[in-house]
């Protein structure tokens, strides 16, 4: 196959050195307002073509090689003096897989032990693209299935306005749950 991004012959969808040159990935940081703090690994912008693949049959590879560049490295490297688990913000299985589970997935570590289908939005409207208002005015509804951990990890693919992870926030601390910070491969910030 051909590489997507340069069009040297490769075994994987995107070559060694394009994963390299383009697709290194830097700690982005981002406090929301009820001062949780959203570290991403890339900007939206550097990455936008290959977010769009998520509901494509394409998506599953490309995911998997963003959270392996990004999640899994990170994880590796996280030290804390408890255990941890990660949630991922609605995990709806779109084209036959869940986009966000890939990135939950790469976080299992001696530190992080990543659960599924734990964070649900009972409401399924589509904020891509939407703004602000739109968003508070209609909000995912998210239900939360009980498991026995106290110290949480949000994981999304992006953040735009942070309302999809601040309404996730509260969910899990209604719960008694504390969230340490939030994880998203793309923000889409202008700074």
């Amino acid at each position: 196959m051909k590489c997507m991004m340069c069009e040297n012959y490769s075994l994987t969808h995107i070559c060694p050195s394009c994963q390299k040159n383009f697709l290194s990935p830097s700690l982005y940081k981002r406090q929301l307002k009820n001062g949780i703090e959203v570290y991403s690994f890339y900007k939206y912008k550097e990455i936008k073509e290959l977010l769009f693949t998520k509901h494509t049959d394409i998506g599953f590879y490309i995911y998997t090689l963003l959270a392996n560049n990004s999640f899994k490295k990170f994880a590796q490297n996280f030290f804390f003096d408890s255990p941890l688990v990660s949630v991922a913000v609605d995990e709806n299985v779109e084209s036959g897989y869940s986009h966000t589970a890939i990135l939950n997935k790469a976080l299992q570590s001696k530190n992080i032990t990543p659960l599924f289908a734990s964070l649900r939005a009972k409401n399924k409207v589509n904020y891509s693209g939407k703004s602000k208002a739109f968003r508070v005015a209609n909000p995912r509804d998210y239900t939360l299935k009980k498991f026995p951990q106290k110290q949480v990890i949000i994981v999304d693919d992006i953040i735009t306005t942070g309302s999809t992870l601040l309404e996730a926030c509260k969910v899990l601390e209604a719960e008694g749950k504390e969230v340490l910070f939030c994880l998203t491969l793309a923000d889409v910030q202008k700074k």
